[in-house]
């Protein structure tokens, strides 16, 4: 990727901010980190703030570092830390060095102490609800800002003033495992006054009697995200953090810690969140739909995680032009998954190879075809790829076309197969229907025509036109195959704001057992984007076998989106 290229995925105002902070001296070199916490799998959400941070280091020469938030042990598990470096590495983006949160718990342990020694933190007894209760709350509907009057004063707990060796003494008996959850935490005295709620005395560590993946069971308090994060960030000596918009309300903390620590004042600068139409953004929701089954696991091509889009077939390209497409803007706004889907669309057209698929297949005989024979006729592999060549696929007197190519009875401005209309055989010839067959139920199972020879390739020598071309293989040489119809997960625009079991759509996977591809696909490679003519983009499946190969629909030709607005 060219330096031009770089410098225009990162937003205007990030650059200008980065390259102002070097030339006034604030900085003399730049330093940005990733700070996912190992409690799931990344999602489209998630890949906006990586780009951005890997982008501005990539362009100012600087380093990034991959630290993994792990100060709640609870829910952090081995398997997440090696799955968003794999996913991480899969999108493009490289680091000068993995670290952890825990890496730093004994100096940042060190750094509390000495808050607590500097009267600047204590030890309360309160319950979760006390404290709660004392730093008052924000009305219900009503946004955080600087100047809010909305929020009534705090109260004082009555251990804010609690004496510094009362505090220090229980603070290392907390650390030690001598009382239980929830009993004591360690605050930082700040200003129960604040107009931000999160400077009105905020916990940094709390009691947790939890095995730890790194630290094993050394630690019984772990630090809150708003105490290691700005710490850990001073710790690695990162110049720029950079974040989403909610995290706007905690900069004021983020500076207030590192201002009496007098620790490396790391830089914090907020851009707007990735917001995705249909598309779940809450790790917390995501992990609950796994859990429960209602989808067939982190990786399930519905959902919008690197792993699901990954087995959809979505590639790292697309996804990368789509997030860094899409614009900045001052306020955190939705973006339609028409257009991701836009991209993708975009992405595959030029990469993906084209072959013919018939998914509900229906035996359309041709009658004066020879008995016996069979040809190969050349398919183009990518129109698109001048360098992606031909293939042969072969043509015999019986092949299958899609049920939805035929009918018995047309509608209006039908152009398909019916009695006595002629069509295109994609690649092949003029084919003229002249009867059908139909089962005990009075439903057609197979359809007949004629050919006209002449017409080899698809043209015809007398000039004559035809209105429709249809996609086919032959029945002797197709290889039976399975292909997964995704359509949306969710049916609301918003399903963070929506009860799970009430959100779901019940029609988001159709499987197609008895579909039938071409020969050519015999030996697909998985993970390999192919189109199905007239239909859509696909991606060979890990459940794939050398007897039946398993796609999964990556995206259709057409915006199916636009007619789904236009229904609702």
């Amino acid at each position: 990727m060219s330096s031009e290229e770089v410098v225009s995925r990162i937003p205007a105002f990030i650059r200008e901010a980065v390259d102002e902070d070097l030339k006034n001296g604030r900085f003399k070199y730049v330093r940005t980190r990733l700070p996912p916490e190992p409690n799931g799998y990344l999602h489209i959400g998630h890949v906006k703030a990586f780009l951005i941070d890997y982008f501005t280091a990539k362009e100012f020469g600087g380093e990034l570092y991959l630290r993994f938030d792990d100060t709640n042990p609870s829910k952090e598990e081995t398997e997440f830390v090696n799955a968003i470096e794999d996913d991480a590495k899969w999108l493009g983006i490289e680091w000068a060095k993995v670290t952890f949160a825990s890496d730093y718990f004994d100096l940042l342990y060190e750094w509390a102490v000495r808050l607590v020694k500097m009267g600047l933190a204590y030890v309360d007894d309160q319950t979760q609800e006390e404290m709660s209760a004392g730093r008052g709350t924000l009305p219900k509907g009503t946004k955080w800002s600087e100047t809010e009057s909305a929020i009534r004063p705090g109260v004082d707990s009555p251990y804010r003033n609690r004496p510094v060796e009362e505090s220090l003494d229980l603070l290392e008996r907390m650390k030690n495992g001598e009382f239980p959850e929830g009993s004591r935490v360690l605050r930082a005295k700040i200003d129960m006054a604040h107009s931000n709620i999160l400077l009105r005395d905020p916990v940094m560590y709390r009691i947790m009697h939890v095995h730890h993946h790194r630290t094993g069971d050394k630690w019984h308090i772990y630090p809150m995200y708003d105490w290691s994060h700005g710490q850990n960030d001073s710790m690695e000596g990162v110049t720029h953090s950079l974040c989403s918009n909610e995290y706007i309300i905690h900069r004021p903390l983020y500076e207030w810690f590192l201002e009496k620590l007098e620790a490396f004042p790391s830089r914090q600068i907020e851009f707007s969140r990735l917001n995705l139409t249909y598309a779940m953004m809450s790790k917390r929701k995501l992990r609950k739909l796994v859990e429960m089954g209602m989808v067939r696991g982190w990786d399930d091509p519905r959902l919008t995680t690197l792993r699901g889009l990954r087995r959809r077939g979505v590639t790292p390209e697309a996804i990368v032009n789509f997030v860094t497409g899409i614009g900045e803007t001052n306020n955190d706004s939705w973006v339609e998954m028409a257009q991701f889907d836009a991209v993708i669309r975009d992405d595959l057209n030029k990469r993906a190879i084209r072959r013919m698929a018939v998914l509900n297949p229906i035996k359309l005989v041709i009658d004066n075809y020879p008995e016996g024979e069979s040809e190969e006729l050349d398919a183009i592999n990518n129109p698109e790829d001048p360098n992606a060549g031909a293939r042969k696929v072969k043509f015999s007197k019986t092949i299958y076309i899609e049920q939805d190519d035929f009918r018995e009875t047309p509608p209006p401005k039908y152009y398909r197969l019916y009695p006595g209309n002629e069509v295109r055989l994609r690649y092949a010839y003029f084919v003229k229907c002249t009867h059908v067959v139909k089962n005990d139920k009075g439903e057609v199972v197979e359809v007949h025509a004629t050919y006209d020879p002449t017409t080899r390739g698809g043209d015809s020598a007398d000039g004559r036109k035809v209105k429709s071309t249809i996609h086919w293989v032959s029945a002797e040489h197709a290889i039976s195959a399975e292909v997964r119809m995704y359509d949306q997960l969710f049916n609301v625009e918003r399903p963070d704001d929506g009860e799970l079991e009430s959100i779901i759509n019940p029609k988001s996977l159709e499987i197609l057992e008895n579909a039938f591809v071409e020969p050519a696909l015999a030996d697909v490679k998985v993970g390999e984007n192919v189109q199905f003519e007239r239909v859509g983009y696909f991606c060979a499946d890990p459940d794939s076998t050398p007897e039946k190969p398993v796609f999964n629909l990556t995206v259709n030709l057409k915006d199916t989106w636009a007619k789904l607005e236009k229904k609702k």
